[in-house]
């Protein structure tokens, strides 16, 4: 049976399947796992402890040696992410309120478009861009944790979001970061669990979740998760346009939510109970926004090769090889 494989092939396969799982368990046989000990704690209870060993795993991938360009396409991306979701979360909070704008909370809109999925991004940058563009997600990637979004909750006033929860959300990524770069062989060991570990913090996460959850979130979900592609990938493109960036196609790989942004609903609301209220539905509308946003935001960034290629027939498109060839050079 060819399981594995089936599940890769699907759009964020990994983090949703497992998901789902979770989410049927609970609907159907709610007490299952509850049986207390090692089993509560992987299948039920256990998704905030996995998803921090994600964390570190994934900061240890970051390397201190990425500089120049690179870093300069990496702060630009992030500040232009993160920025317009912090910014459409106050401006939805202050016209709507908590409640929101067509059925979606503040804290659905800035959990899922300050989050970018790093991993599409550097597909999409290895595709349509070149070495400097796969480099700039070392520093991207800092976004596709809570940590940003957690800083824009906390710096627009949506959230009373205290010092330290905001280390405590970066600590495990900074620990993974030194001890990898620290350490070369250290990154390798821990580099399986950036892929090993999404769909056991993705089952628990699920399973605090019903269908009827996911069956609401239905509409408002693909709402949110076309308004993420649309927006933030837009802005990515343009801000790489005004920028006169070589590739700014790259630009809208930015417009996808990565997986592990379903945590971030829990995990704001159990730092401000204000927004307990409307976590869960807030929880399921960003599950329905990943998988979304794995649909539109290469066919975004396809449509906008292109509309490139049209705008400047001189440049060329280099070979994958050449592309590969040049990433190795910059290591």
């Amino acid at each position: 049976m060819n399981i594995l494989k089936t599940v890769k092939k699907l759009p964020g396969g990994m983090m949703v399947v497992p998901l789902l799982l979770g989410a049927l368990t609970n609907t159907f046989f709610p007490q299952f796992f509850a049986l207390g000990g090692f089993t509560e704690a992987l299948f039920k209870t256990g998704a905030m402890a996995l998803l921090a060993a994600f964390l570190f795993c994934s900061g240890a991938q970051i390397s201190v040696k990425e500089a120049g360009v690179s870093v300069y396409k990496g702060v630009v991306l992030l500040v232009t992410k993160v920025g317009i979701g912090a910014i459409l979360g106050v401006l939805v909070n202050h016209f709507f309120g908590l409640a929101g704008v067509l059925g979606l909370s503040p804290l659905a809109i800035v959990s899922s478009m300050t989050n970018k999925n790093g991993g599409l991004y550097a597909a999409l940058a290895g595709e349509y861009g070149d070495a400097t563009d796969v480099g700039a997600t070392s520093i991207i990637a800092l976004s596709d944790g809570p940590f940003f979004t957690m800083i824009a909750f906390g710096a627009t006033g949506l959230a009373k979001i205290p010092l330290t929860a905001l280390i405590a959300a970066i600590m495990p990524i900074l620990i993974g970061f030194i001890l990898g770069n620290l350490d070369s062989e250290i990154r390798k060991f821990l580099a399986p669990g950036t892929t090993l570990l999404i769909p056991f913090f993705a089952f628990p996460l699920g399973a605090a979740l019903n269908l009827s959850q996911l069956v609401d979130a239905g509409l408002s979900g693909i709402i949110l998760g076309t308004f993420c592609t649309v927006v933030t990938g837009i802005a990515g493109y343009t801000v790489y346009k005004v920028l006169k960036m070589k590739f700014p196609q790259v630009g809208a790989a930015v417009g996808a939510t990565a997986g592990n942004a379903i945590g971030t609903p829990a995990a704001v609301a159990a730092i401000d109970p204000v927004f307990k209220q409307v976590a869960a539905q807030a929880t399921a509308q960003v599950a329905a926004a990943i998988i979304v946003t794995a649909l539109l935001c290469p066919l975004l960034v396809s449509l906008l090769d292109r509309h490139e290629k049209k705008i400047h027939p001189e440049r060329r498109e280099e070979s994958a090889a050449e592309k590969e060839m040049k990433v190795i050079e910059n290591e």
